[in-house]
């Protein structure tokens, strides 16, 4: 599992981030725990190992501008992560 933080340009509140939230989990259905931030331009989840440019597809899709997107190894952490 990797932890993806994808920058975002364009969401402007709270319908925004449900729309980059909404996107992700239908293109990536093993994604879990994702969270899109309009005050911070991000979206964080956790999945396997995913396409980038499908990633970007799916964000520009949205109306939204994919930036970039990184990825760092999952470590579970206690009983609820």
């Amino acid at each position: 599992m990797k932890k993806y933080t994808v920058k975002i340009d364009g969401m402007m509140c709270g319908m925004c981030e449900a729309h980059i939230n909404d996107a992700i989990r239908a293109a990536f259905p093993d994604a879990k725990k994702v969270k899109a931030s309009h005050g911070k331009r991000i979206a964080n989840f956790i999945s396997e190992e995913i396409d980038e440019n499908r990633l970007r597809e799916v964000i520009d899709a949205t109306g939204y501008t994919f930036v970039s997107a990184e990825s760092e190894e999952f470590v579970k952490k206690g009983l609820f992560w």
